[in-house]
């Protein structure tokens, strides 16, 4: 059955395409904090990356964000990025889930504010 989600399904890691293409012309460059691995062919035309878990763009971090996107051509294994003390940690985009952002008045909350400054309009 993994066989078969590995071979259909992209959502789940990597596919049996993409684990061979790695194998074959893959060059590991570097790992985050996520466990996510980052890889580029020998000639460094192309890069990628093999999620830990579910494939969600937003798990990568901004100084691996920056290499795959060749915005910065050494990785940040090789030459890290200075981070201001100001700067928060980095978290994947969190909409869609559970962990999503509700403000105050969202029917999504379990007990919404009952709201005493809208009187709704009633026909005559």
């Amino acid at each position: 059955m993994k066989f078969l989600l590995r071979l259909l399904t992209w959502w789940n890691g990597q596919t049996l395409g993409t684990q061979l293409f790695t194998a074959r012309k893959g060059v590991k460059v570097g790992e985050d904090d996520q466990g996510n691995i980052y890889y580029r062919t020998r000639d460094g035309k192309k890069r990628w990356v093999i999620y830990n878990g579910e494939s969600e763009a937003s798990r990568i971090p901004p100084d691996w964000h920056g290499w795959i996107h060749f915005t910065y051509d050494e990785p940040p294994t090789e030459m890290p990025l200075l981070h201001k003390p100001w700067e928060k940690p980095h978290h994947p985009n969190f909409t869609g889930t559970e962990a999503a952002y509700v403000p105050p008045g969202s029917i999504r909350l379990a007990h919404p504010v009952a709201r005493r400054d809208y009187e709704a309009w009633q026909p005559e």
